[in-house]
C-alpha cells in the first residue's frame, strides 16, 4: 500500500471544504473563457484580416484541445499532488491568456487559446475528483449543487460578458480583463490549497497518449467541419470515421493495459451500471443544451435582427437560473434522492425543445426567454443528481478516470450537438431554397426541424432517467464491474485517499 497523507480531522457536516471552494472559483474563471470569444468573431476578422472560417478556430481549437488533453488527466491527477496540479493548470492558463492578449497575429492568438484550453482541461477533473474524495457522501448533493452554480453560469455568462466588454474596445480586452482575476485566484489558491493525498508513482503509455489525442481530437475536428458556414461534408465524414476507428484502437489498448499495465483511461468505470447510465444521460443532455445554444443565437441574430449583446442578455436569465438553482437541487437530492428531480427534469427538457420547434418571425421574446429558462432549469434538475450519483457509484481509485471520461464525453457531445443541428438545419433550408422557397422561411423551417431532432434525442434521457436508482446504498459503491470484486491492493496506481478538513 502506498503512503498516505497524515490523517486530519473530518470535514464538518454541512460545510464546504476550503479546497473545493478554491477549485470552484478557479474553475469558474477558466470555463468562462470557453464561450467568451463567441461575440468577438467580427472584431477578429477586421483586426487580424482573416476570414470568418479562420476566426471560428479560436473557439474550435479550444474544444479540440480540451478533447485531446482531458483523457490524460486521469493518469496525471494520480501522479501529482493537489497543489501541483492546481499550480500547473492555472500557470498554463495564465500563460495562454497573456499570449492571447498580446498576440501580434492570428497564429499566436490561436496558440494562446490552445494553451488556455490545456490548463482548463486539467481544472475540471481536478475539481470533481477532489470533491468526491473530501466531501462525505451525505453532503455531496449540496456541494455538487454549488459546483453546478459555477460550471453552468460561466459558459452562460460568456457571450453576455464578452458583448459588454466589446462595447468598450478591442477583443484584446477580453483577455486583459480576465488576466488579473485569474492571477489573484492562482496566487491565493496556491497559498491556501491543501493536498488531499500523496501522489502515486506510475508509468504512462505514450502510445495511448498519442492515440487518444488523435482519436478524440480528430473526432471533434471532423464534427466541427459540419458546423462551418460552408460545411465540408465529405472531408468531415472521412475524419469522423478515422477518429472513431482510432478511438476503437485506444479502447483495445486500454483493455490490454488493464490486465498487465496502467491504463491511461480506465474503462472499468463503464462496468459500473449507474455510472454508465449517468454518463449516457449527461452526454445526451449536454448535446441538447449545446445544440440549442447554437440555434438560438442564429435565430435571434440572423432572423430577428438582435445584436450579440441583446442576444446574450436574452439568454442570460436561463443560465443564471440554472446556476442559482444548483445549491437547492443539491440539497433536494441529499434529502429525496434522484428520481423526483431527474425524471421531471428530462421531461421538462423535452417540452422546452419541443416548444422551440414553433419558433417564428413573430414569436414574443418573453416566450423565447421562458422556453430557454425552462430548458436551463430542467438541466439544473438533472446535472447535479446525475453527476453525484454516477461518480458516487465508483470506488475511490476510479474517481479521476471517471471525471476525465465524463469531461471527454462532454466535449464530444458538444461537437456532435453542434454538427447535428447545423447539418439538419442546412440540409432542410438548402432543400427548400432549391424548391423555390425564400431564404428566411427556408432558414426558419430548417431551425424548426433541427430543434425537433434535438427534442427527439432528449426523449432518450427520459428512458435513461427511469432506469437510474433513487440513490446508492449508504456507504457502498455500485459493484457492477469485475474490478469491483478484486482486492484493493490489486488495482494499479491506487492508494488510500484521506479527506482534507476545511482550511
Amino acid at each position: 500500500m502506498l503512503a498516505t497523507t497524515p490523517e486530519r480531522p473530518p470535514v464538518q457536516a454541512g460545510r464546504t471544504p476550503m479546497v473545493v471552494r478554491l477549485l470552484v472559483l478557479a474553475t469558474f474563471v477558466v470555463i468562462l473563457n470557453e464561450t467568451i470569444m463567441i461575440n468577438a468573431i467580427p472584431r477578429l476578422m477586421d483586426s487580424l484580416r482573416i476570414t470568418e472560417q479562420s476566426a471560428q478556430w479560436v473557439s474550435t481549437a479550444f474544444i479540440l484541445t480540451m478533447a485531446a488533453v482531458i483523457p490524460i488527466t486521469g493518469w496525471f491527477l494520480q501522479r501529482v499532488t493537489t497543489r501541483q496540479a492546481y499550480a500547473l493548470a492555472m500557470g498554463v492558463f495564465l500563460t495562454g491568456t497573456v499570449l492571447s492578449a498580446v498576440a501580434p497575429s492570428f497564429e499566436v492568438l490561436l496558440l494562446g487559446r490552445i494553451v488556455q484550453a490545456a490548463g482548463t482541461a486539467v481544472m475540471m477533473p481536478l475539481l470533481m475528483t477532489t470533491l468526491m474524495i473530501v466531501v462525505p457522501e451525505r453532503d455531496r448533493g449540496r456541494v455538487m449543487g454549488n459546483v453546478t452554480l459555477a460550471i453552468s453560469v460561466a459558459p452562460a455568462l460568456g457571450p453576455a460578458v464578452s458583448g459588454l466588454i466589446l462595447q468598450f474596445g478591442s477583443w484584446r480586452l477580453l483577455f486583459v480583463a480576465v488576466l488579473p482575476i485569474a492571477g489573484l485566484v492562482a496566487f491565493f489558491g496556491s497559498r491556501k490549497l491543501e493536498n488531499i493525498a500523496e501522489p502515486q508513482v506510475s508509468s504512462i503509455d505514450w502510445l495511448s497518449v498519442g492515440v487518444a489525442a488523435l482519436g478524440f481530437g480528430g473526432l471533434v475536428y471532423g464534427l466541427s467541419l459540419f458546423g462551418e458556414a460552408d460545411p465540408r461534408v465529405g472531408l468531415g465524414i472521412g475524419i469522423v470515421i478515422a477518429g472513431v476507428a482510432t478511438i476503437a484502437v485506444f479502447a483495445i489498448r486500454q483493455l490490454k493495459l488493464q490486465r498487465n499495465g496502467v491504463p491511461l483511461m480506465d474503462l472499468r468505470t463503464l462496468g459500473h451500471r449507474t455510472y454508465g447510465l449517468s454518463l449516457a444521460l449527461m452526454s445526451i443532455a449536454f448535446l441538447a443544451m449545446l445544440g440549442s445554444m447554437i440555434l438560438l443565437p442564429l435565430y435571434l441574430q440572423n432572423l430577428r435582427g438582435l445584436t450579440p449583446l441583446e442576444t446574450g442578455m436574452l439568454v442570460m436569465p436561463g443560465g443564471l437560473a440554472m446556476g442559482l438553482l444548483g445549491p437547492t437541487v443539491g440539497k433536494m437530492f441529499d434529502r429525496f434522492g434522484s428520481r423526483p428531480l431527474v425524471l421531471p427534469g428530462s421531461i421538462g427538457m423535452v417540452l422546452a425543445l419541443g416548444g422551440f420547434t414553433q419558433v417564428s418571425m413573430t414569436m414574443p421574446y418573453w416566450q423565447v426567454l421562458g422556453l430557454h429558462a425552462l430548458l436551463m432549469v430542467s438541466l439544473a434538475a438533472m446535472f447535479t443528481p446525475v453527476f453525484t450519483l454516477g461518480m458516487g457509484a465508483l470506488p475511490q481509485h476510479l474517481y479521476s478516470h471517471g471525471s476525465s471520461m465524463l469531461g471527454t464525453s462532454q466535449q464530444v457531445a458538444a461537437a456532435f450537438g453542434t454538427a447535428l443541428v447545423v447539418t439538419v438545419m442546412s440540409a432542410r433550408s438548402g432543400s427548400l431554397v432549391a424548391d423555390g422557397v425564400a431564404g428566411v422561411p427556408a432558414q426558419l423551417s430548417g431551425m424548426k426541424l433541427a430543434f425537433a431532432v434535438a427534442a427527439a434525442l432528449a426523449l432518450v434521457t427520459v428512458a435513461v432517467a427511469a432506469k437510474l436508482p433513487g440513490r446508492l446504498p449508504a456507504g457502498d459503491q455500485d459493484l457492477g464491474s469485475d474490478d469491483a470484486n478484486q482486492p484493493w491492493g490489486e488495482h494499479p496506481g491506487q492508494g488510500e485517499l484521506v479527506a482534507a478538513s476545511e482550511a
